[in-house]
């Protein structure tokens, strides 16, 4: 290659793609108290936490904190261990808020504001929070109504490995074979996995409460529905290895043998 073809090149590719995030929905003000909730959950699961990126959800907040405490609040956010990327897409206030602090927001996550602004976040729903639940069982899990339709669904049919990412958009996921430790299968959709399920699922990734997660092999590190997870360090010994779902009953997430 000779120096005018060189000098031609491309220095950078640049491309938009799905990419974990996820939201601190902030319910008060209070810094120190946002650092000891955040590292619990960095505790609880160091793999699926530590140096994740995150969005920062105001939309919660009788009104906007000053720039200052926009500050405290993102350094407590490094000083629990996670990484803060953005602001959610909000009012023109918090467009302002933004621009001042040098972040970026992230349209993903729309918050839900006052009336003059719910038509333009009904337009696309933010996935949310993810919520710590405890596990809960029940005998009779409610009918499952399924989207048979084909282009309704995306099917993997190699190994999810360590370190790798499957997300279906507006769809199904089926995953024909095993989810290592480490992995991620995200859908916004519902789940099915036919094989071990060793890694992290994370279902109505948009916030749809009817996904469900299908398992043959439960060996879970995470399980997730619309932003409500449970963990497991220990799986408990009824579910594991075990053929289970898991499902939304009134914003707690239930697990059942199948």
């Amino acid at each position: 290659m000779n120096a005018r073809a060189e000098s031609l090149e491309a220095a950078c590719d640049l491309r938009f793609g799905q990419v974990g995030i996820a939201c601190v929905r902030l319910r008060r003000v209070d810094a120190a108290a946002l650092v000891e909730e955040l590292e619990r959950r960095v505790r609880s699961a160091p793999q699926m936490f530590a140096r994740t990126a995150v969005v920062l959800d105001l939309s919660h907040l009788p009104r906007l904190p000053d720039d200052g405490m926009v500050d405290a609040l993102l350094e407590a956010i490094r000083s629990a261990g996670m990484l803060p990327v953005g602001l959610a897409y909000g009012t023109s206030e918090t467009e302002a808020l933004a621009e001042r602090m040098g972040l970026p927001l992230i349209a993903k996550f729309r918050a839900q504001y006052e009336p003059g602004h719910a038509e333009a976040a009904s337009s696309a729903p933010p996935p949310a929070p993810l919520r710590e639940e405890p596990a809960a069982t029940r005998q009779a899990p409610p009918a499952y109504e399924q989207n048979t339709s084909s282009t309704a669904q995306k099917h993997v049919g190699t190994t999810v490995r360590s370190g790798q990412q499957v997300y279906a958009r507006d769809h199904d996921l089926v995953v024909m074979t095993p989810v290592a430790n480490g992995a991620e299968v995200i859908a916004d959709g519902s789940i099915h996995v036919y094989g071990p399920l060793r890694g992290r699922a994370m279902a109505g990734a948009q916030g749809d409460e009817t996904a469900r997660i299908f398992c043959t092999d439960f060996r879970a590190e995470l399980v997730a529905i619309a932003g409500h997870y449970r963990v497991f360090e220990d799986i408990p010994k009824e579910f594991e290895g075990q053929a289970v779902q898991c499902w939304l009953d009134n914003g707690k997430l239930m697990i059942a043998r199948l």
